[in-house]
């Protein structure tokens, strides 16, 4: 079977930016589900800049895709926060090179003047928390869409 394109949908790869809590709630409905491989976290402590391969539900198609009797399709995407000063994780084993993560949530938790916290909450327990000084991050679609590996929608969604 041939890849899914954008074309199919009669879309355009997501490139969505979030400047603040509300917009982050798109990002965050838009991630929801995804998985990525631990080997896929990216940390420049010079740069502030923390990034993730994500392989990410495309949630934006469902209702289409099962209107016209189609496979659901994951995509490979980046999911970048810029203006990080420092992460923490819990439950995750970076030297764990086999692990798979998924993504269960997005959140801002606001300090005093813009800045704050990004949780992303993984399933499993894990959470990895960015400490940012605003909030500053894209969702960028990097490949074709392709067919979801399960066949199945994720079993929740927001």
């Amino acid at each position: 079977m041939a890849d899914a394109t954008f074309d199919d949908g009669r879309e355009a790869p997501l490139n969505l930016g979030a400047f603040g809590s509300e917009d982050l709630e798109i990002i965050a409905s838009l991630a929801q589900d995804a998985v990525f491989p631990v080997t896929e976290i990216s940390w420049r402590p010079a740069e502030r800049r923390f990034a993730l391969l994500l392989n990410r539900f495309r949630w934006e198609d469902k209702d289409a895709a099962e209107q016209r009797g189609r496979p659901y399709e994951r995509v490979q995407s980046v999911l970048v926060v810029d203006q990080v000063l420092s992460v923490a994780s819990q439950g995750v084993d970076r030297k764990d090179r086999d692990l798979i993560l998924s993504l269960l949530s997005l959140s801002f938790e606001p300090g005093s003047d813009g800045d704050g916290h990004i949780v992303l909450t993984l399933a499993g327990d894990g959470a990895i928390r960015l400490a940012v000084e605003a909030v500053e991050v894209t969702l960028r679609d990097v490949t074709r869409p392709y067919q979801a590996p399960s066949g199945q929608a994720p079993l929740h969604e927001t």
